[in-house]
């Protein structure tokens, strides 16, 4: 009895564990930039990057959490979208077809797109 009562006891602990340190926990928060983001999106503007370049990172950075809502092309696994969009260095920054190449600043997304900031 005492056995099967401690067994309970570190399950019910590993169990509450999980739950409050869980890495996959979904952040209900809304991001700051979420409308404008899925506004740059709605107007046609995406982003051309590979994860392992670091202006890429800063840009992500830039939005934040609202990144996810960045159509976001990652030139590593879509080689020949890449290619074919003429995407010469990162991050590149497309929509109507212009191109954007380097960081841009959230000001001349607005500027851009029409999107309010």
């Amino acid at each position: 009895m005492k056995k099967s009562t401690m067994i309970l006891g570190v399950i019910i602990i590993l169990v509450l564990i999980i739950l409050i340190l869980n890495p996959f926990k979904n952040n209900s928060k809304p991001g700051k930039y979420d409308a404008f983001a899925q506004c740059l999106t709605d107007a046609g503007l995406k982003m051309y990057g590979t994860d392992w370049c670091s202006h890429c990172q800063n840009q992500k950075e830039l939005f934040g959490s609202s990144f996810q809502y960045i159509d976001y092309i990652n030139c590593d696994k879509n080689k020949e979208t890449c290619l074919i969009e003429g995407v010469q260095g990162y991050p590149t920054w497309k929509i109507d077809g212009k191109s954007y190449q380097g960081e841009q600043t959230l000001e001349n997304f607005a500027q851009i797109t029409g999107c309010e900031l």
